[in-house]
C-alpha cells in the first residue's frame, strides 16, 4: 500500500474541465488530421493503422506509469507536464515527415495522453457517492466529447496539408495548460492516494473490464481508421469532418442520459443496451449509405461507443473509497488501452473488405451485448474486496 498525505484541497473543478475542453479540441483535430495528412507527407496509407497502434501501445504502457507521477508532483503539475510532453511530439511531427519519427512520436504521445486521462478522471471522480461520481464523470465526458466535436471542424477550416494544422494543434495544447498554471492552489479533495492490491483489482467487476476493453477496441478504430474509411466513401474533407463531428456529437449528447441511467438501473444491462444501439446503427449504415443516413448512423454509433467507457469505469469504481480512485482509473485505462492497441490492427483487416470497418463494429458490439446480457442474467454486480 502506497500513500501520500496532502493538505486540505480547494476543489477547483473548472481547472480540469477547462483544460480538458481545450485539450479535447486539439486532440479531436489531431486524431482526424493524422490519417489524412499521410499523403501530404509522402507516407503510405497503411501507416494509419501503424500510427494508431503506436499511440495506443503508448497509452497502454503509460497507464502503468501515471500513479507515481501524480503522487509525487500532484494533479495540477502532472497535467501541465503531460500536456508539455504531448505538445513536443506534435512539434516534432510538424518539422519532420519521417515515418519512424512519427511512430515514435505517437508512442510518446500515447504515454502523455494516458497521464492526461488519469489525472482528469481521478480529479473529477473523487467523491463519496455513486451519484456524485456519475455526475462528475458526465461532466468530464461532455467536456471531452464536446471539445472533440469542435476539433473535427478543423479539417474543413485549416485543412490537412502543411504546417498550419500542426501549428493550430500546438497552440491549443499550450492554451490548455493555462488554467492549471494560473490556479496554483487547485487540487482535488483527497488527503491520500492508496494503491489497490492485486486482490482488490481482481475483485473489480468483470463486465467493467470487458466494457473498457471493448470501448478501447471501438474507439481506437474510430479515431485511427474511420476518417480513412470515410474518405473512400465520400468526397471532400468537409463531408468527412461533418461525419466525424456527428459521431463525436452523438457521444456527447448521450452523456447526461447515461449519467442518470447508470444510477437507476444495472450498469451491466446498460452496457448491453448501448452495444445494441451500436449494432442497430451499423445495420442502418450498411443497408442505406446515403449521406443523411450516414450522419444519423454515425451519430448513433457515437452514442454507443462513447458511452461504454464512462459506464464501465463507474461500474468499476462502485464501492471504492476516494483515496483509491487514481489507482482504479489507472487500471481501467490499462484495459481500455489493451483494446485500443489491438483494435486498429484487427480492424485494418476489414478495411479492404466489401462491408469494411462498419461490419467490424457490428460484430464487436453484437458479441459484447450478448455477453453483457448473459452476465446480467446469471450474476449480481461484483463487490470490491477492501
Amino acid at each position: 500500500m502506497n500513500q501520500v498525505a496532502t493538505t486540505p484541497a480547494r476543489s477547483s473543478i473548472w481547472v480540469p474541465v477547462t483544460g480538458l475542453s481545450i485539450f479535447a479540441i486539439a486532440s479531436g483535430y489531431l486524431m482526424s488530421l493524422l490519417p489524412l495528412a499521410l499523403g501530404h507527407n509522402n507516407l503510405p496509407t497503411q501507416a494509419a493503422s501503424w500510427l494508431a497502434s503506436a499511440y495506443y501501445i503508448g497509452l497502454l504502457i503509460g497507464s502503468l506509469m501515471i500513479e507515481p507521477v501524480i503522487k509525487r508532483i500532484g494533479h495540477r503539475m502532472a497535467f501541465v507536464t503531460f500536456l508539455t510532453l504531448l505538445a513536443a511530439t506534435v512539434l516534432l511531427m510538424s518539422v519532420n515527415g519521417d515515418l519512424n519519427l512519427w511512430l515514435g512520436s505517437r508512442f510518446i504521445a500515447g504515454i502523455a495522453v494516458a497521464g492526461i486521462f488519469v489525472v482528469i478522471e481521478s480529479w473529477l471522480l473523487i467523491g463519496d457517492s455513486k451519484e456524485e461520481r456519475a455526475k462528475n464523470l458526465g461532466l468530464y465526458m461532455t467536456s471531452l466529447y464536446g471539445g472533440t466535436t469542435l476539433g473535427q471542424f478543423g479539417i474543413g477550416i485549416f485543412g490537412t496539408a502543411g504546417m498550419i494544422p500542426f501549428a493550430v494543434v500546438l497552440g491549443l495544447l499550450l492554451a490548455a495548460m493555462l488554467p492549471a498554471i494560473a490556479a496554483k492552489g487547485a487540487k482535488p479533495n483527497v488527503e491520500q492516494h492508496i494503491s489497490l492490491s492485486l486482490r482488490q483489482i481482481l475483485g473489480l467487476s468483470k463486465p467493467a473490464f470487458v466494457g473498457c476493453i471493448v470501448s478501447g477496441i471501438v474507439m481506437g478504430s474510430i479515431y485511427g481508421l474511420l476518417p480513412l474509411a470515410l474518405k473512400a466513401e465520400v468526397s471532400g474533407n468537409d463531408k468527412i469532418s461533418v461525419l466525424m463531428a456527428a459521431t463525436v456529437l452523438g457521444g456527447m449528447v448521450i452523456q447526461p442520459i447515461v449519467g442518470k441511467l447508470s444510477c437507476r438501473m444495472s450498469k451491466t444491462v446498460l452496457l448491453a443496451l448501448m452495444c445494441l444501439l451500436g449494432v442497430f446503427a451499423m445495420g442502418l449504415y450498411l443497408v442505406d449509405q446515403s449521406y443523411v443516413t450516414q450522419i444519423v448512423a454515425l451519430a448513433l454509433l457515437g452514442m454507443s461507443a462513447f458511452a461504454l467507457y464512462p459506464i464501465a469505469i463507474t461500474l468499476a469504481c462502485d464501492g471504492i473509497p476516494s483515496q483509491s480512485i487514481v489507482s482504479a482509473t489507472q487500471v481501467m485505462l490499462f484495459c481500455y488501452s489493451v483494446g485500443s492497441a489491438l483494435g486498429p490492427v484487427a480492424a485494418d483487416f476489414y478495411m479492404g473488405q466489401e462491408q469494411g470497418l462498419m461490419a467490424y463494429f457490428f460484430g464487436i458490439l453484437l458479441a459484447t451485448s450478448l455477453y453483457m446480457l448473459l452476465v446480467s442474467l446469471k450474476t449480481k454486480p461484483a463487490a470490491v474486496a477492501h
